[in-house]
């Protein structure tokens, strides 16, 4: 930021133009665009949610219990 005083002159600068009015149909567009983006990313984090818990129960189902023929075997060794 520059220390210099300019003796009050006041420098305004445009960046672009104002449109009036707004144009609505892009607006409109970018916020679909927005929400299907969202509800993209959402299916996917749900889809992955539920491989992760589907991959769980399935090792868990196949999990087989311990024979009681072989546990009554370990125990006496």
């Amino acid at each position: 930021m520059s220390r210099t005083f300019h003796h009050g002159e006041r420098r305004i600068r445009a960046r672009g133009i104002r449109q009036d009015p707004p144009d609505l149909r892009r607006v409109a567009r970018t916020l679909i665009a927005l929400a299907e983006a969202q509800a993209e990313a959402d299916a996917q984090a749900q889809a992955q949610t539920q491989a992760a818990a589907a991959k769980a129960a399935r090792a868990k189902k196949s999990r087989k219990p311990l024979d009681r023929s072989v546990a009554d075997h370990r125990e006496s060794a």
